[in-house]
């Protein structure tokens, strides 16, 4: 099989196609015929090696796997002796090891039915970054009916899910974007938009019962500013510092949170067979839809990460790797 493969860490020009045996499948995985990966910032971490922490899972000096991707939509080719709710056949959406390839074996649990009303590179733009959404206002962020949301970063591939997920949720959602994005972000269900190139959210009147601060661009007290008494503030951006800079900033908020009025809170989102469901189902029903900013083929994947590198993205960037 064909798969995007590195061995060492370094920028997306170390990716090279090659040909690599089909991997071998356990009791609880099924192996998938990968039609679409979706491609999120923590892929482009793993072929960087850096932040470096992010070695402990991909290999202290090396990489120890070498091909980029979690999120993965296609048709199951084989399953394991133990799994008994998937066969052969069945078109799956969820979340894999390496799946910039043509084969990708996933733990069974961790996949699970893509809805008929969308394609295999809108299942595959949905795992990482929605569940990181959901995770972050539900769990973080204890979001509920009729609170006020804000969410800064909203035309990324985080932001696209939370504004919608926000919604859903019963909040009233305003977004931060720029003025190419007002009328995505407004026309996913934002009640407010707010243009950050001619308004600062964190000096205006407004304030927010929650905030899912996707990018981190301003001081933490400037944020806070933007919170009602008792607010709280998810932080979910790992970039723009690195070495003591990067831990001061990842565990600041955390230390200072039982000394404020405010909830200040970072989150692990980790990928589970309920949220996944979840988020199919209102992919089905309509409310929750995948926006897809980029495409690339599976030969074109260091440019993908390069698009991602640069910041300037806009909702998911997505792998095809097998057409029709």
């Amino acid at each position: 099989m064909q798969a995007i493969v590195h061995d060492r860490y370094g920028s997306p020009d170390t990716l090279r196609l090659r040909e690599l045996a089909t991997p071998t499948i356990g009791p609880h995985e099924v192996l998938i015929r990968v039609r679409a990966a979706g491609l999120h910032p923590g892929d482009l971490f793993a072929v960087l090696g850096s932040p470096f922490p992010v070695r402990l899972a991909t290999g202290l000096r090396r990489p120890r796997h070498g091909v980029p991707g979690f999120d993965v939509a296609g048709t199951v080719e084989a399953v394991g002796s133990a799994v008994t709710h998937l066969r052969a056949g069945d078109e799956v959406f969820g979340a894999g090891n390496g799946t910039c390839a043509e084969r990708v074996r996933a733990t069974a649990d961790l996949v699970v039915a893509k809805p008929t009303s969308i394609g295999f590179e809108e299942a595959a733009a949905i795992p990482t970054s929605a569940l990181a959404a959901l995770h972050g206002l539900r769990d973080a962020g204890g979001l509920q009916p009729g609170q006020r949301l804000l969410v800064n970063g909203a035309s990324g591939g985080v932001g696209t899910f939370a504004v919608q997920i926000g919604k859903i949720l019963g909040a009233e959602v305003t977004g931060v974007c720029s003025t190419a994005n007002v009328e995505l972000v407004r026309s996913l269900g934002a009640a407010r938009v707010v243009d950050y190139t001619r308004e600062d959210f964190t000096v205006g009147v407004d304030r927010y019962d929650l905030i899912l601060d996707n990018i981190e661009n301003r001081p933490l007290s400037a944020v806070r500013r933007a919170l009602t008494p008792g607010g709280t503030l998810v932080l979910n951006s790992g970039t723009g510092a690195t070495g003591m800079r990067m831990l001061a900033r990842l565990v600041w908020p955390i230390v200072l949170s039982p000394f404020t009025s405010h909830r200040l809170r970072r989150f692990i989102s980790n990928p589970n067979c309920a949220d996944l469901e979840w988020l199919a189902k209102r992919a089905a029903e309509g409310s929750l839809r995948p926006i897809i900013g980029s495409r690339y083929r599976l030969a074109e994947t260091a440019d993908a990460l390069r698009l991602i590198e640069s910041g300037r993205s806009r909702g998911k960037v997505v792998v095809t790797v097998a057409a029709g």
